[in-house]
């Protein structure tokens, strides 16, 4: 049975403040119960209630405690940082449950920030190119798009812009447009205040920040559904 949410403990950030400055496996370990229940636990409650009010709505996003979490320890084998563990924890609801797929709450609790982002983030070579086809070709739908969010309060996240247009897409010139067939990623973000954390209305500031952003979920669905296969486009 799912525990509802109800805020992540006044300790959360504190604790990863000083897991930061200890970095210490045997800190750690010291201090498990604390991360836990400060932490860890409520995001799983965070991620399982949001996963059956988006049920509810509609909204084909879910989680659960065990696959939706990214683990707090950093895969340190090829960084040249070898801090051992993350500075935030970050979980993911999807269409199917996993980390897989695109079209995705993605919410981040972190020592300097927290967010929640609506994203299809790094598609694949197929879908990438589908959502840039789909710019170009049906402008007018994109357009619809955008002005969609923005009556929602949102706007795309030009993070990971190309500075040139790919291969391909010479031909189109409207700068509303050219812009957005650059991104590599199709995403609105929404900052959460970290004082507001500890309530458990941050799961109504959730759904209702994904239900605004429901109209990118929309469009990138209708144009998964059709992906051709076997195209690259250039990234």
């Amino acid at each position: 049975m799912t525990v509802a949410f109800s805020g992540f403990g006044q300790k959360a950030l504190p604790f990863l403040k000083a897991l930061n400055f200890h970095q210490r496996r045997e800190w750690f370990v010291e201090n498990r119960d604390l991360f836990e229940s400060e932490l860890r636990d409520p995001f799983g409650d965070l991620v399982e209630t949001l996963s059956e009010r988006f049920a509810v709505v509609g909204l084909g996003l879910r989680g659960d405690r065990k696959k939706s979490l990214f683990r707090i320890n950093r895969d340190v084998r090829f960084a040249k940082d070898k801090r051992p563990y993350n500075r935030h924890l970050s979980a993911i609801l999807s269409p199917d449950g996993t980390k897989m797929e695109q079209g995705v709450l993605f919410v981040y609790i972190g020592l300097e920030r927290c967010f929640a982002a609506v994203a299809w983030w790094q598609p694949g070579p197929a879908l990438l190119l589908a959502m840039r086809q789909a710019i170009g070709t049906r402008p007018g739908e994109f357009r619809a798009l955008i002005k969609a969010l923005k009556q929602n309060r949102l706007e795309l996240d030009p993070e990971g812009c190309m500075k040139r247009t790919p291969r391909g897409f010479e031909h189109v010139t409207d700068i509303d447009l050219v812009a957005a067939i650059r991104n590599r990623h199709f995403v609105v973000r929404h900052e959460i205040d970290p004082a507001g954390i500890h309530s458990a209305a941050l799961a109504d500031e959730l759904v209702d920040f994904t239900m605004r952003a429901k109209p990118l979920l929309d469009w990138g669905r209708a144009i998964e559904g059709k992906v051709p296969v076997n195209q690259a486009p250039d990234r």
